[in-house]
């Protein structure tokens, strides 16, 4: 007899309607290395998807698709396909000019839609669809090179995080379900998206300029052996990063979570939750967060801090 899953429970009712998308090939099995199934994965973001929309609700968002399982085409889609996901809703195409239409996926209906599709990974914007010329949070994804221990991932994002306290900068902390750790500094809405990735640049070169051997500002594999890599690129136009409480595509099938910074240092993985021990910490929930969204924060004076005056730097 198959083990429980311990994220079925509440589960079980959520996903004999799947909010009346029609799921087939339920028993496809999805990752080899653990047996699990599509139904599970639906069933998964059926459950979570009171927690999930909080991250997906307002910004356009991709999707990391693999139909016949991650043995199979594992592929990434930025704009609506043919034919449409089901509760899965197009954005007005003047939001990326001269491509199709985004999407943004705003209901349970829409996570069982894409999920039916195949997708696993959702991954978003850091703008929302009202004003996607304003990106209203700043990323940092840490990830180690070849030779880093993981001890050393949550020791460099305590250190992110104490460079932007001294820039004045609040952020939160969340597994990224693969390799690292993201941090998110929520901002207001005031700048374009090249002063804001030109600034988180500045950043991450003055923390690598301080810090050589621990931190690198260059995506090479050669560049960052020994040493974490904090990426910045994801602040750039049309960059994504993959949301809270998403599955990743991968073998074990990790979970972004949101964490306290509490719990950062006792990280024993960056797979710690996964989508087989996922169901204790959704009783934790978004409240590690729960400041989010009180917590949006003007840029000038960390700017000014940093010494940071981009050319052409208007509000």
């Amino acid at each position: 007899m198959p083990a429980p899953h311990p994220h079925r429970g509440r589960a079980g009712n959520a996903a004999a309607s799947t909010n009346a998308v029609r799921i087939t090939h339920r028993q496809r099995i999805v990752d080899e290395s653990t047996g699990i199934t599509k139904i599970e994965l639906v069933e998964y973001y059926q459950q979570v998807a009171g927690l999930m929309l909080e991250h997906l609700k307002g910004r356009p968002v991709s999707l990391v698709r693999a139909p016949a399982g991650l043995a199979g085409e594992i592929f990434f889609q930025k704009h609506m396909g043919t034919p449409p996901i089901p509760g899965v809703r197009s954005l007005p195409q003047q939001l990326d000019k001269e491509h199709p239409p985004l999407m943004e996926i705003a209901t349970a209906r829409g996570l069982a839609g894409a999920a039916q599709m195949g997708a696993i990974e959702f991954h978003t914007w850091n703008a929302r669809r009202d004003r996607i010329g304003r990106p209203d949070r700043m990323v940092f994804d840490l990830d180690p090179g070849e030779g880093v221990a993981w001890s050393a991932v949550p020791q460099a994002a305590l250190a992110v995080r104490a460079f932007l306290g001294e820039l004045g900068l609040a952020c939160f902390a969340k597994t990224s379900g693969g390799k690292g750790l993201h941090v998110v500094v929520p901002l207001q809405r005031r700048y374009g998206w090249d002063t804001v990735k030109d600034f988180s640049h500045a950043i991450v070169q003055r923390m690598a300029d301080d810090a050589p051997r621990r931190f690198s500002a260059h995506s090479g594999p050669d560049k960052r052996v020994g040493r974490i890599y904090i990426d910045y690129l994801r602040n750039g136009f049309g960059a994504t990063t993959v949301a809270a409480w998403s599955v990743r595509a991968r073998p074990g099938m990790g979970v972004s979570v949101p964490l306290s910074w509490d719990e950062v240092e006792k990280l024993e993985s960056p797979t710690q939750w996964h989508l087989r021990n996922i169901g204790e910490r959704l009783r934790c929930g978004n409240a590690p967060w729960k400041q989010y969204g009180a917590s949006a924060q003007a840029l000038a004076q960390a700017m000014k801090k940093l010494g940071f005056a981009a050319a052409g730097c208007k509000p």
